[in-house]
């Protein structure tokens, strides 16, 4: 069995992915979105940055032929190579029946003075990675291409580097910290891995969305009814729930409240929001909870509702979409106002002011806590709020918060797209979501193509209208709860 650099990272990031990537059916796993390709793009974009202050030589052999890439790297690092570019690294590890070789491709090996089997110099490993910090799971891949290396040149490393995004030097990791850690790690997914048993499936939206096989393990968890499929079920907590015995929406559903809230990680409220939610789930009905401290506005003659697209990495709001809500002449009205260029922030910003200061008493809906954070940065940026921006906070409503505190949908998660299309409303474009629109804009900033920006105008259109969807919905259920207390 070879045990690659990105099975270990697998591994650490999930222990199912590294078993399917083994033993799974390729036929099953998905092809990757636009918005992981863009991911892909940038990440090599930033590897070729990197790599072009760093003039290299890489090794030629046969495609995925390790051993040959192994004898080619060997011989560039015993010519003492000045920087070797994807060096293929492999080493025995383990003994007996449980042995297995260890195969690293470092994206670069850098020639620096000291000792090694090669003569008095010696290589140090580089990885390459898009993000901005050292994040754990980067520091234990570069401490196992650095255990690889000490076997292939007989000398630890003295440093070993990790390139990361917006730095101007490397990251020099502590290797010393990270032995011990990544050892064990490594001794527990091999022998994961040679057992060849599936891991139990467990559905982390935040973890699994660009996953290629989420819609492999999703089917898996859906067919099982598993727990991980509940909002607030997170893995410490479905820890506890299978040491307790409790692994069935059934059993979570009969389990008292009071019998949880105890738990590390529960406590009353969450103790009882689970196990509404497990009831909500078994009957798909919604359970009344009880109603926030703060009145949902009722009966304003006009609505607003909101919702931002950005560009994170850019910081950059791009487009603010508004949708006007006449209740007495059941109409509504559409406004985009839009940066078409990132130097257009300011100009959209006032737009949205002008368009939301005409309507001085109307609230205005959105959804999660972003809008409101957006709103406070670009007053702060541009301006242009007299007497200052709280007037205008004061008349935001988060829809999110509302149905979070005052419901229990039978739903997989309290996003606003699962939500809305449980109360009957669906997007124009089915891939539309957050990350695609990312893809879009700079689609748009690189071609020019109109496509692109009309797509996200329609999302974001969408996303106004199915606010006000789940706001009608929940006017109306909340009257209706009313009525029968």
């Amino acid at each position: 069995m070879l045990l690659t650099d990105d099975l270990f990272m697998h591994y650490q990031r999930c222990h199912r992915r590294a078993f399917l990537e083994v033993y799974g059916d390729s036929n099953q796993r998905q092809r990757p979105s636009d918005y992981l390709k863009k991911i892909m793009t940038d990440s090599s974009g930033h590897r070729r940055a990197i790599l072009d202050q760093y003039p290299s030589t890489r090794p030629v052999y046969p495609f995925q032929d390790w051993d040959s890439g192994f004898r080619a790297t060997r011989q560039l690092m015993a010519q003492g190579i000045e920087c070797i570019d994807r060096g293929v690294l492999l080493t025995p590890y383990g003994q007996g029946e449980t042995q297995i070789q260890l195969l690293s491709t470092p994206d670069l090996l850098i020639k620096q003075p000291g000792v090694s089997c090669f003569g008095n110099w010696q290589y140090w490993p580089v990885q390459v990675k898009l993000g901005r910090r050292p994040k754990l799971e980067y520091q234990m891949v570069s401490s196992f291409q650095a255990l690889v290396l000490t076997q292939v040149q007989a000398a630890v490393p003295e440093q070993v580097w990790l390139m990361l995004r917006d730095r101007d030097q490397p990251y020099v990791l502590d290797l010393a910290e990270r032995w011990e850690p990544m050892q064990d790690t490594l001794n527990q997914c091999r022998s994961a891995l040679q057992q060849a048993a599936a891991p139990e499936v467990f559905i982390a939206r935040n973890r699994c969305s660009l996953c290629l096989w989420f819609d492999h393990c999703y089917a898996t968890a859906q067919e099982q009814r598993h727990l991980s499929l509940l909002p607030g079920v997170t893995p410490k907590r479905y820890s506890i729930l299978q040491e307790l015995g409790i692994t069935t929406l059934e059993t979570l559903a009969k389990t008292a409240p009071l019998h949880l809230r105890d738990q590390p990680g529960f406590g009353a409220e969450v103790a009882r929001k689970m196990v509404d939610q497990a009831k909500a789930s078994l009957s798909h009905t919604p359970l009344p909870n009880h109603l926030p401290d703060y009145p949902l506005p009722m009966g304003t003659p006009i609505e607003l509702y909101f919702d931002i697209e950005a560009q994170p990495e850019l910081n950059l709001a791009y487009l603010h979409g508004v949708l006007v809500v006449d209740r007495q002449k059941q109409q509504s009205s559409f406004h985009a106002l839009l940066a078409e260029q990132p130097d257009q922030e300011g100009q959209a910003w006032q737009q949205f002011l002008d368009l939301v200061l005409r309507y001085p008493h109307a609230p205005i809906y959105h959804f999660c806590t972003y809008e409101a954070e957006a709103v406070k940065r670009l007053a702060k940026t541009y301006g242009g709020m007299e007497g200052g921006i709280q007037n205008l906070l004061d008349r935001f409503v988060d829809i999110h918060a509302w149905v979070t505190e005052s419901v229990t949908l039978p739903v997989e998660s309290y996003a606003l797209k699962p939500i809305a299309r449980w109360v009957g409303f669906d997007w124009r474009h089915s891939e539309a979501n957050g990350a695609q629109a990312i893809y879009w804009y700079e689609q748009w900033l690189s071609t020019g193509d109109r496509q692109f920006l009309q797509a996200i105008v329609d999302y974001n259109e969408d996303d106004c209208r199915a606010t006000h969807a789940v706001k009608y919905w929940l006017e109306q259920f909340l009257d209706q709860a009313v009525d029968c207390a």
